[in-house]
């Protein structure tokens, strides 16, 4: 964590350092789905068990988060990113001699995705944003979310023409070498201290008191009810939009494209967001979100597949993608403060990954049984507008307890 009081050139310095290690992190998961593939024909794994090791995958990203989060606040963030990165490069690597359903969901899903939660949002959000007051706080989020926007458009194009040129195998090794890239880019959190955060009158309760008062209050559960929404049709994309390319008579660079296309845009996307989250109510922004993804899944299943469609729909996903981390991010903060954002924002994160894990799952399942992906572009598109409206009763106002110091 870094001291409340960070000078401004320390402050990007460390903006920067988590921006990269995110865009290492979110752009080799995102780029995980292109592999499904490659390994069903190299392994002879089934579908739906390599649907099955990317769902344990989703779950794990998110169930090691408020973990590693909490973790962070007391030995270091930069410790554990080097865990991750370590974990991250192993499973990388291993998943290229793992053949049986069980051996791919402990590498492919749980080393590689718990890896990658060690750097991610949680710890990365919370070390940035504590050093800034809370009106900037949006901005920071969605500067970092932009560095692992920028990840997945720049490795999903280039894992794909490492497997075309070079195989599955290699590419996957070359991955888990790109992973190990973490460690010098979070050095700059190695002599970080964490601060104490006065903005909040929870702000100095033990992080299980904290937790659960967290859970006593609605608006918690509203953004937790979101966002699994959110991970559903980020995880389904993820894993399956090559699939769906395919079934369309797409070549393989089209979905390649389609997704770092999504990567690309969420660049802006998240940069507006956490532009808009310094002006706006950031319900608001969430309803927006969600409510736009509905329309476009919607219009998407409408339209001639072709390849400009999928990057037209590409680029209009991205606009939302992970769009959402910077008002989420946000309203954890307005509602507890930031002493144990890592951990709060951590556990809607699990969340998000229970849906991420029911969104790769279900795809397989889907596409297994009945050929085709139609049914869950159908509840994709419900659950967007069910997330639209679930935001809005969310209360944006600072959480009191009983514990906070009386007003005068």
């Amino acid at each position: 964590m870094i001291p409340i009081h960070t000078p401004r050139k320390a402050y990007w310095h460390i903006l920067l350092a988590a921006g990269g290690v995110l865009m290492v992190t979110m752009g080799v998961r995102q780029c995980l789905g292109l592999f499904v593939g490659p390994l069903h024909l190299g392994t002879g794994a089934s579908i739906v068990a390599l649907s099955f090791a990317l769902a344990v995958g989703q779950f794990m990203w998110g169930a090691t988060q408020p973990l590693f989060g909490l973790l962070a606040e007391r030995i270091g963030a930069f410790q554990v990113m080097t865990l991750g990165a370590g974990l991250m490069a192993l499973g990388l690597a291993a998943t290229a001699f793992s053949t049986s359903p069980l051996g791919l969901a402990l590498t492919f899903g749980v080393l590689v995705s718990a890896g990658a939660g060690a750097g991610s949002f949680a710890i990365l959000i919370s070390a940035a944003t504590r050093a800034l007051p809370p009106q900037q706080r949006a901005f920071a989020a969605g500067f970092i979310n932009a560095g692992g926007s920028f990840g997945q458009f720049l490795f999903a194009p280039l894992a794909q023409i490492a497997i075309s040129a070079l195989g599955w195998m290699s590419a996957l090794w070359m991955l888990a070498a790109a992973t190990l890239v973490t460690i010098p880019l979070a050095l700059g959190f190695s002599r970080a201290s964490p601060p104490d955060d006065g903005d909040v009158g929870t702000a100095h309760l033990p992080a299980g008191t904290q937790v659960r008062q967290a859970f006593r209050n609605r608006s918690y559960w509203y953004l937790h009810a979101g966002y699994f929404t959110c991970g559903f049709h980020v995880a389904f994309l993820t894993t399956h939009l090559p699939g769906y390319a395919a079934l369309c008579g797409m070549p393989e660079r089209v979905s390649a494209i389609a997704l770092s296309l999504i990567g690309f845009a969420n660049i802006f996307g998240s940069l507006f967001a956490g532009w808009l989250g310094g002006r706006l109510r950031m319900k608001y922004i969430l309803f927006g979100m969600y409510a736009l993804r509905a329309l476009m899944i919607l219009v998407f299943l409408g339209v001639p597949k072709t390849a400009l469609n999928f990057y037209i729909f590409g680029v209009g996903m991205g606009m939302t993608w992970l769009a959402t981390v910077p008002p989420t991010a946000g309203l954890v903060g307005k509602l507890f403060g930031t002493r144990h954002l890592a951990t709060l924002f951590g556990l809607t994160l699990l969340t998000h990954q229970v849906g991420g894990f029911f969104g790769a799952w279900l795809g397989g399942v889907a596409v297994a049984r009945s050929g085709n992906y139609d049914a869950l572009w159908i509840a994709d598109a419900l659950l967007a507008a069910c997330a639209a409206l679930i935001n809005l009763p969310i209360r944006e106002a600072p959480l009191r307890t009983a514990a906070a110091p009386a007003q005068p």
